[in-house]
């Protein structure tokens, strides 16, 4: 069983945007054993039940606050010693508020409270020159906080995946049918784990003097077509269905309709699908922060053995 460090009274006291969420609750998990102290922010604190048995008592706040609100970032930020954002949407209709304003107000706020170290968690494809507005936004995003916390540390992760993504439990329940359309087939990504991602961002909060200031890459150990990707999901879950790759002039009429069968595909999403989702080689990434990334096959079989056939105490297939 994994406990928290022992809980000092100098154990710093880390605000976290966002804690509830996929990434976030890796993220505060990796913080809470390294024994700070974690005050959980974002819209319904609720959302965060999961990190409860996992701090010791008086290790773990919860606290209302909304990226729109600028009175309530201020409020989630008093006192603490270190900040991270985690917060993103794949809403267009809110990306320039939470991931360029929202985004400017956590870093400005950070900086009037004196915080010692802020983290930026944003995405590989961010560019003010995007031609999608997700990556767009968040390229503008990632220049606001550099303007208001210049030593701020930005983490860009490529897709992530855990036992509770829309990642690999999405693409194994395609997989169960005989056929499975794949988008973009030849698109190349490189999946990195969430547990890695966050083990990242606490070591990046927790050393400032170390990160601060630079940005970083996350990429997983492997780079994969979205086709390979598929496969490889596909025989991890013990399904072999027959690939079939969608052509782009087909993939981008689904888009103009907005639903790929078993899954959304927007407009902005096909547009984000037009560039390789994998880290700049040149960019320092997981290695810098002291992590060795994890391989999908090394962790996946434990959640989508429940695609098997007979559940998860199945033989596993060879993926």
């Amino acid at each position: 069983m994994n406990t928290p460090a022992p809980l000092a009274s100098s154990s710093p006291v880390v605000t976290v945007f966002g804690g509830g969420g996929f990434i976030g609750r890796a993220a505060c998990e990796a913080l809470l054993r390294a024994g700070a102290r974690v005050r959980n922010a974002e819209r319904d604190p609720r959302r965060a039940f999961q990190l409860q048995p996992l701090a010791g008592i008086g290790q773990l706040a919860m606290i209302q606050a909304d990226l729109t609100r600028p009175a309530s970032i201020a409020h989630a930020v008093a006192g603490a010693g270190i900040v991270i954002n985690l917060v993103g949407t794949f809403a267009s209709r809110e990306q320039h508020a939470v991931h360029v304003e929202g985004a400017r107000q956590v870093a400005e706020a950070a900086a009037a409270a004196g915080v010692t170290a802020l983290v930026h968690v944003s995405a590989i494809g961010a560019d003010p020159a995007s031609q999608s507005h997700y990556g767009r936004t968040k390229g503008e995003g990632e220049a606001a906080v550099r303007a208001a916390f210049p030593r701020a540390t930005i983490l860009r992760p490529s897709i992530v995946f855990g036992a509770d993504d829309q990642l690999t439990n999405r693409f194994a329940t395609m997989a169960r049918l005989p056929i499975l359309p794949v988008i973009a087939p030849r698109r190349k990504f490189q999946p990195v784990f969430v547990g890695d991602v966050g083990r990242a961002i606490a070591a990046a909060a927790l050393d400032p003097k170390a990160f601060g200031g630079r940005s970083f890459d996350l990429g997983g150990p492997e780079v994969m077509t979205m086709a390979e990707l598929n496969r490889r999901i596909a025989g991890l879950a013990g399904q072999s269905p027959e690939i079939v790759e969608v052509p782009d002039f087909v993939a981008a009429a689904i888009a103009k309709l907005g639903f790929l069968p078993g899954a959304p595909l927007s407009k902005d999403q096909w547009l984000m699908l037009q560039q390789d989702n994998v880290a700049d080689p040149a960019a320092p990434g997981l290695d810098a922060l002291g992590i060795a990334p994890t391989p999908l096959a090394a962790v996946a079989p434990e959640w989508l053995g429940r695609f098997h056939k007979g559940g998860r105490f199945a033989p596993s297939a060879t993926a």
